[in-house]
């Protein structure tokens, strides 16, 4: 089984001692001198960590060694009444629910959707050696197989046009607001829930102002399915059962978010989240080699549409929001057309930087930042006043979602990298379309929202994040 959790959230094994590494927010223990100035960290490539004195002498720093108590007091990572929701998304309770459905009266059966990521559908392709699209319409059809009761198969990639729209939007506004709003820049991408989870329960309401509003594309999925879809179907919302298809353990967390809660109907927008990895624990267990299976249409959400073509987006594996913002921005900022984006790598291939400039002076300053390590450095220069960015496509685990910790594993005599590349490969083999080029979703923002910037398109495809107060207990540790 793939480990669970971004390297932001991971326990690893839950036993009563923990060697933390990437995984917990204190990974190293620097030693206090009386009458010294703040020594620097500097970060190697390979994850080892070094004190740098005011002469420039480097000190190799032990990892810190903490107990489960430690870390549980420190509500850095997954609470227990997290891990109690996240229980309940599962491919035992997807399996549970439509053993439920199939034996249920008509009446109170629920018309069961799933929803597959691009990551999740690229890395089962790399799994079962085929190309994207027939990876897709053989998933449908066994997805479909499963006890006869899953009814609807989407992709996510429609929903991240959303997301990617809505970015763009609020970057220009947020940019346009710098004068008056000192917190409006940089902006921090909101896609990733690991990253989100760690920023509000480790930085709080000093980070939380700089996080993008923009829904994730599985959450815009989810205000779809649950919204305009059921609204087509004539179904209540309730009636819905919305499973997702996602790379990353972490999304379990992002699904159970009371924000993510509809009161008025008394429903969540994603019912259930399986990861890449239990999709194939479920092929396992129906003796199913998805190579074998008889392929099937795509469904679209529109009832007069099949999709029998799969497009992308640009930009990595990620979703591509760096550069459709920067992109976007670029255009309608400063009228200028950017044909090709050249990344500037830094540190380490996980940070990298895009620069805009016009006669010499910097118009646009981007970066991406995947990984604890990168984005710890990040937060602190942040927090220093030291950070020269715009934007910042953040993500939790290092080389983005393609390489989740819901992803499989590939066995073989190939290495992590080159199992990677070949997933990355397959991910970017579909064409590119920009999410302002696809007429559904036009059309969706003005049958259904009302427009872009309207209080329902507000409502439907932003959110809101929390500080969550440490316990008290979390002051009596000693680092």
């Amino acid at each position: 089984m793939a480990s669970r959790f971004s390297g932001v959230l991971q326990l690893t094994d839950l036993d009563d001692y923990i060697g933390p590494s990437q995984e917990c927010i204190k990974p190293v223990t620097v030693e206090k001198k009386p009458g010294k100035a703040a020594a620097k960290i500097r970060i190697e490539t390979d994850g080892s960590y070094f004190q740098i004195d005011q002469d420039g002498g480097a000190q190799k720093l032990e990892k810190a060694k903490i107990t489960l108590n430690d870390c549980l007091a420190c509500s850095g990572c997954i609470t227990s009444a997290e891990s109690v929701l996240i229980t309940q998304q599962s491919h035992e309770e997807l399996c549970k629910t439509l053993a439920f459905n199939k034996a249920a009266a008509p009446s109170e059966q629920k018309l069961v959707v799933v929803s597959v990521s691009p990551q999740s559908r690229a890395s089962l392709a790399a799994k079962c050696k085929l190309d994207v699209l027939e990876t897709a319409k053989k998933l449908t059809a066994f997805l479909k197989g499963l006890g006869k009761c899953v009814h609807y198969v989407f992709d996510t990639t429609f929903s991240r046009n959303f997301s990617l729209l809505e970015s763009q939007r609020e970057f220009v506004r947020r940019f346009r607001q710098q004068p008056e709003d000192k917190r409006a820049l940089p902006m921090l991408a909101s896609a990733c829930p690991g990253w989100i989870c760690y920023a509000e329960k480790t930085h709080g309401s000093f980070i939380i102002p700089y996080i993008s509003t923009a829904k994730s594309p599985q959450q815009v999925m989810g205000s779809l399915v649950k919204g305009y879809f059921a609204e087509q179907q004539h179904v209540p919302p309730a009636q819905i059962y919305h499973v997702t298809v996602m790379p990353c353990y972490d999304k379990k967390l992002e699904a159970s978010r009371p924000d993510f809660f509809n009161q008025e109907h008394q429903t969540r927008d994603v019912d259930c989240v399986i990861t890449t990895g239990e999709v194939l624990t479920l092929l396992e267990q129906e003796g199913v080699v998805l190579a074998d299976v008889a392929p099937a249409p795509l469904d679209s959400m529109f009832s007069d549409a099949t999709e029998e073509e799969l497009t992308g987006h640009a930009g990595g594996g990620s979703g591509g929001y760096l550069e459709h913002i920067y992109r976007h921005a670029a255009r309608e900022l400063f009228g200028i057309q950017v044909d090709r984006i050249h990344y500037k790598p830094l540190k380490n291939k996980d940070f990298q930087e895009v620069t805009l400039e016009k006669d010499g002076v910097v118009l646009l300053h981007f970066a991406l930042a995947y990984g604890f390590r990168n984005i710890q450095n990040l937060v602190q220069k942040l927090k220093r006043g030291k950070s020269p960015y715009h934007y910042v496509e953040v993500m939790a685990c290092p080389s983005g979602c393609l390489n989740g910790g819901g992803q499989i594993k590939l066995e073989g005599g190939e290495s992590s990298k080159e199992q990677l590349q070949r997933v990355e490969s397959l991910y970017e083999s579909l064409p590119p379309r920009l999410p302002e080029q696809h007429r559904a979703v036009r059309e969706l923002y003005e049958r259904w929202l009302g427009g872009a910037g309207s209080r329902e398109a507000e409502r439907a495809l932003h959110t809101r994040y929390h500080a969550v107060e440490k316990p008290g207990a979390s002051f009596s540790i000693k680092w």
